[in-house]
């Protein structure tokens, strides 16, 4: 046998810093990778937010530095009869068309989710709704909806079914606000169609065959399979459309400028005109920030109500 070395061991040497490796550790990647996002919302979301609820706080007329006032810009919307007429135009608009996009794009993207000749031609035609220019599409809609030449009612006029010369669409408060939220259902069922339909392709076939064999009934299927797999995704596209419904500007603006007599005036609507129509920016912002804590409390019941049951 050979005697055990003697020789004193080597100091350990802690190693070089390395740039490299450092960056390539998962907890500093992750926080690069997520670093410039957080930075983009912070300019372009956060800072516009922060200065909204100081100007909020402000009564600050067109071409004037403005003074601290506190909380009289809500206390003044509080006691405005208009800003609560306000409100219920706003819920009225956004769960009825909420509901109704719903309901019809899951009927669209069940269709779609059927084979048959021309599907992505018909896909792709589904599309256009949406991808047509807001301001467009709604002037479009201004002449079909227009009391002289509206083919909505030229066409009830000719078929006999109303008196001439028709209901003037956009002028009577309840017609107006039928009209608004007949053209956002228009203009978001294919959101809701394409995303939802995407959901159920990813629903495995097997399990309605084994669902069939069980003796299960199309409505069956559809109740104990194809809507419980899809409600992640239909809590995920009803969240977007409320939040853009509940903020929706352009449509209302430009169809009826938020009439007649303010019965289509939402919270968008309504907060613009009072800023930059009326010159009172901070009670402008002050209504404009009271869309957060309804918008937020409807995402929370929503997320409770459509949140995925344990298995």
């Amino acid at each position: 046998m050979t005697a055990p070395s003697l020789a004193p061991a080597l100091p350990y040497r802690r190693p070089a810093f390395s740039l490299g490796r450092w960056l390539e550790r998962p907890d500093v990647f992750s926080w690069l990778m997520v670093l410039p996002p957080i930075l983009f919302l912070a300019a372009l979301v956060g800072y516009p937010f922060f200065y909204g609820i100081w100007l909020s706080l402000m009564n600050r007329p067109v071409a004037s530095e403005g003074t601290f006032v506190g909380l009289a810009n809500y206390v003044a919307a509080w006691h405005d009869p208009t800003f609560w007429q306000v409100v219920v135009n706003t819920f009225v608009y956004t769960l009825v068309a909420t509901i109704l996009k719903m309901v019809g794009g899951l009927g669209l993207a069940l269709v779609m989710n059927q084979d048959f000749r021309f599907k992505n031609l018909t896909r792709a035609l589904l599309l256009l709704p949406f991808i047509v220019p807001t301001v467009l599409s709604t002037i479009a809609w201004q002449w079909i909806l227009d009391p002289a030449f509206s083919v909505i009612n030229w066409t009830l006029i000719a078929t006999g079914l109303i008196d001439p010369p028709g209901p003037s669409w956009l002028g009577n408060p309840y017609l107006a606000m039928l009209s608004l939220i007949v053209v956002n259902t228009w203009r978001g069922l294919p959101f809701y169609a394409i995303t939802l339909l995407a959901g159920l392709q990813t629903i495995s076939p097997e399990l309605y065959e084994a669902a069939t064999i069980d003796g299960a009934s199309t409505w069956d299927r559809f109740r104990h399979v194809t809507l419980p797999l899809m409600k992640p995704v239909i809590f995920i596209v009803t969240m977007f459309s409320v939040i853009f419904t509940f903020a929706d500007f352009q449509l209302i603006y430009v169809l009826t400028h938020g009439g007649p007599a303010n019965a289509t005036q939402v919270f968008a609507t309504y907060a613009f005109d009072v800023a930059m129509n009326g010159g009172q920016f901070g009670q402008g912002a002050a209504i404009a920030l009271t869309m957060v804590p309804p918008l937020a409390l409807l995402i929370l019941a929503m997320a409770i109500y459509l949140r995925p049951s344990k298995s």
